[in-house]
């Protein structure tokens, strides 16, 4: 859910869920906190819609979250390399913040909703000052034990980031906003921030001119990962600005009584909904509707709605980041070591893909819109199978990077209906707990990906973890759709 990660998550002209967004409903009228509802009224209208100042915020930390992620994955692995370590360790560096991401995440999560619910913002100022340090730490050593420390150290405080933002965004906009707000958020962090690979790629290309050294070379790399470091560094300071106060835009959590099911969602969804949305005191109301739950849905019921409902959206989601990170995860080294390409080359590549990812980003609401959202993920999941075949296979640089690209066209399209689609089967009471599982599944996703796709690449081809990656992928569009093609409501 960029994620990747991965870490691992609707627009005004899609139709949203029954029940969201009607403005009806006992809670309907009440009035915001006036901190959650201020929006940023200095700002000059350049066509930019009015969101709440927090949203803002968050879309700026993103940017820069977004640079970081560029510049690091053009220069952490190559760095590793210039220093003497082969494709088995890089693959466990590359893997350690995912680790400290499955460390950190479901407690993340957890402490998110009930500690943080309303009071997010230190953690976020405390992990965004952290984080640095760790990701800094990175390209000042040369020990393998230190690197490995810093780079799970990385994992453990982005989590934070990665449970928080998504929660935040789906609550201080409105549900018909909500693919919108999420698009221009991937958009952010996937295209706009993968400009940061121009300048993953210049840094070392500079200092080597400087220096009279190879811009592959360690002394350049190091340099490009102080500057990953200062690029999420310094738009941690705006959070500051952040208003605390309950979310605005949740209707879920507005509607009272002890079934908060707004009555035109269907019966067939009646009891996944209601253990979503089970009040705080525990009391079920997975009683006051008791119609069956269609085909796959069939085992779901009182106590083990939630806990089904997770696993339905998580182990598929367990194996597209498996995939992705066997791909994604070594992705600079591999062109280095087959193509010969240097940094500043592989910067200007991984810029342009990641542009094109967040375009696309941009252009996920009517894809949505007009396939439905589980049709629109299996589909992109399935089309990205073959094309990680073609990058790893490809005879010619010039094919193997079209198949580059197209992942991130696909990815693109992915990650904002992804993350609406799941965030929209649960209530606000779980929406950051989910996060945080979602968190772990990236983490597991892209520890295993990454360490797996290195022993291959040593042990076996370079082009064999794409063939991994691809089996996972088409796996875990089986897996969602067998679950989800009868339940109601996952197309609209």
């Amino acid at each position: 859910m960029a994620r990747a990660p991965s870490s691992r998550p609707l627009p005004s002209a899609a139709t949203p869920p029954p029940g969201m967004g009607s403005g009806r409903g006992p809670g309907a009228g009440r009035k915001a906190p006036t901190g959650a509802t201020h929006t940023l009224g200095w700002l000059p209208n350049f066509g930019l819609p009015r969101y709440p100042r927090n949203v803002y915020l968050l879309l700026i930390f993103t940017l820069g979250k977004g640079f970081q992620l560029s510049i690091a994955q053009v220069v952490i692995n190559l760095y590793a390399y210039s220093v003497g370590y082969k494709q088995d360790f890089i693959g466990l560096l590359t893997a350690a913040p995912a680790l400290g991401a499955l460390l950190a995440a479901v407690p993340m999560g957890l402490l998110a909703d009930r500690v943080f619910r309303t009071r997010r913002k230190p953690l976020l100022l405390i992990t965004g000052v952290l984080n640095p340090l760790a990701l800094a730490a990175i390209g000042l050593t040369t020990s393998a034990p230190i690197m490995l420390v810093a780079s799970l150290a990385n994992g453990i405080l982005s989590s934070a980031y990665w449970v928080t933002n998504i929660p935040i965004l789906t609550e201080s906009v409105p549900a018909h906003e909500r693919v919108r707000v999420m698009s221009l958020n991937s958009f952010l962090l996937l295209g706009i921030g993968a400009m940061g690979g121009l300048i993953g790629g210049a840094v070392p290309e500079l200092v080597g001119a400087i220096l009279h050294q190879p811009a592959a070379s360690a002394i350049p790399l190091r340099w490009g990962v102080v500057v990953a470091a200062l690029a999420v560094l310094l738009p941690t300071a705006p959070l500051a600005f952040m208003q605390e106060g309950q979310p605005i835009h949740d209707e879920q959590s507005l509607v009272a009584g002890p079934t908060p099911l707004p009555d035109a969602i269907p019966a067939e969804r009646g009891a996944l909904m209601a253990a979503a949305s089970a009040p705080a005191s525990g009391a079920s109301s997975v009683g006051a509707n008791p119609a069956p739950v269609k085909r796959g849905m069939n085992v779901l019921g009182g106590r083990l709605a939630l806990p089904v409902l997770f696993a339905a959206l998580l182990l598929p989601d367990l194996l597209f980041t498996t995939g992705e990170g066997a791909v994604a995860g070594l992705l600079q080294l591999y062109f280095h070591l087959r193509f010969l390409l240097q940094p500043g080359t592989l910067g200007v590549l991984a810029a342009v893909a990641g542009l094109l990812c967040g375009v696309m980003a941009l252009l996920a609401p009517p894809i949505a819109r007009r396939l439905g959202k589980l049709r629109a993920i299996v589909a992109v999941e399935v089309l990205s199978a073959p094309v990680m075949l073609l990058i790893g296979f490809a005879p010619t640089l010039a094919l193997s990077v079209a198949g580059e690209f197209a992942r991130n066209i696909l990815r693109g399209v992915f990650e904002p209906i992804y993350a609406t689609f799941a965030m929209e089967r649960v209530s606000s009471r779980y929406r950051a707990t989910l996060s945080g599982f979602y968190s772990l599944t990236w983490s597991i996703g892209y520890s295993i990906g990454p360490a797996t796709a290195g022993w291959l690449q040593l042990h076996v081809s370079l082009s064999a973890s794409f063939a991994l990656g691809a089996a996972c992928l088409l796996l875990a569009a089986s897996i969602l759709y067998l679950f989800f093609r009868h339940t109601p409501g996952v197309n609209s």
